[in-house]
């Protein structure tokens, strides 16, 4: 939290909306507390279940901020609610997409639990992101090998899980991880409901 809280002073920035794009498990967010810090907006795709949120997107509505603009993407299969964002390269700005944790760098979000799909994943990275123009910037929630940036054109030739994979074949991969549950599962989760706020 003091992170992002600094960003915004050193940039001197004034932060109008905050967003999630899906529902944590790993862990809690600081979108109530940033909301409680700053005024600003929390914003979350329509099929979330936090009560805390002032803005509900749908597939294909914009988000507009001081001259950029977001496309709301919904791109279920990590979980059944998790939404990414297209940032509009009108202007100065390159294309860019916002996946959260269904395309990673080289790799896919779990599907196994939250509503997960590996079906619907799949779905949404080769028939939506995947149809982006070849440049786009990809950026994934987070990274665990400290990559930040990809792009489409990248994925589609290079992603292990999903290059010349068909849906079968990427369902198979993702049904034979067999991963652990995130260790906070059951802190973040019902926090996360909440924007971050413990009971």
């Amino acid at each position: 939290m003091s992170v992002y809280l600094g960003l915004i002073e050193q940039l001197d920035l004034k932060l109008i909306r905050a967003i999630d794009m899906h529902t944590h498990a790993d862990h809690v967010t600081a979108l109530g507390d940033l909301r409680d810090a700053t005024d600003c907006a929390t914003l979350r795709g329509e099929f979330t279940r936090a009560e805390c949120v002032s803005q509900h997107v749908r597939e294909g509505e914009t988000v507009a901020v001081d001259g950029v603009w977001l496309k709301a993407l919904y791109t279920p299969g990590h979980t059944n609610e998790s939404f990414g964002f297209m940032l509009d390269g009108r202007g100065e700005c390159e294309d860019a997409v916002f996946t959260s944790d269904v395309l990673l760098i080289r790799g896919s979000g779990r599907t196994d639990f939250q509503g997960g799909d590996p079906y619907a994943s799949y779905d949404s990275i080769v028939n939506k992101l995947f149809t982006l123009r070849e440049e786009t910037r990809a950026y994934p929630a987070h990274d665990y090998k400290g990559c930040t940036v990809s792009t489409i054109w990248e994925e589609r030739r290079f992603n292990p899980r999903l290059a010349g994979k068909s849906a079968e074949q990427y369902a198979e991969i993702m049904r034979s991880l067999n991963l652990p549950d995130p260790k906070m599962i059951g802190v973040a989760v019902p926090a996360n409901l909440a924007c971050g706020q413990r009971a």
